[in-house]
């Protein structure tokens, strides 16, 4: 059963390297069932995929609740809509067929609009009073 889980895993990542590419084909569904399958079979996959320099944080971020970055948002409605505005213009050979394509997209792009954005915490400096000033300073 562990190897059937490693190679559940490695399925759900390959699938989640084209779906990067190819936002048609979820990315976030198949890397957090990549690290059910690892977390079950093998801790070295498990925390090779959570500390992935592409992937990790990622899937900490999602797996949170702090959700996706704005930048992450906004690429990928990008390229979902180019790829499949692509496939409805040009490929497509059915009116039907058309629809779906455009009602996947729509899908997609409101679940991700609706997902919470994440924004990391800004440092904040500490602010500087006059009375923590030296004399000869002030």
């Amino acid at each position: 059963m562990r190897i059937l889980l490693i190679i559940a895993g490695t399925l759900c990542v390959i699938l989640a390297l084209i779906g990067v590419l190819f936002p048609v084909l979820p990315t976030t569904p198949f890397l957090l069932l990549a690290a059910v399958c690892y977390g079950r079979s093998s801790e070295k996959f498990y925390h090779w995929l959570l500390n992935n320099g592409l992937f990790g944080r990622y899937i900490r971020n999602y797996r949170e609740g702090r959700g996706i970055p704005l930048k992450q948002k906004v690429i990928t409605i990008g390229l979902l809509w180019l790829s499949i505005g692509y496939a409805a213009w040009q490929v497509a050979p059915h009116w039907w067929l058309k629809l779906i394509l455009i009602g996947v997209a729509a899908g997609v792009t409101t679940h991700l609009v609706r997902a919470k954005t994440y924004r990391p915490e800004e440092p904040t400096l500490p602010l500087v009073k006059e009375f923590d000033l030296p004399k000869d300073l002030a």
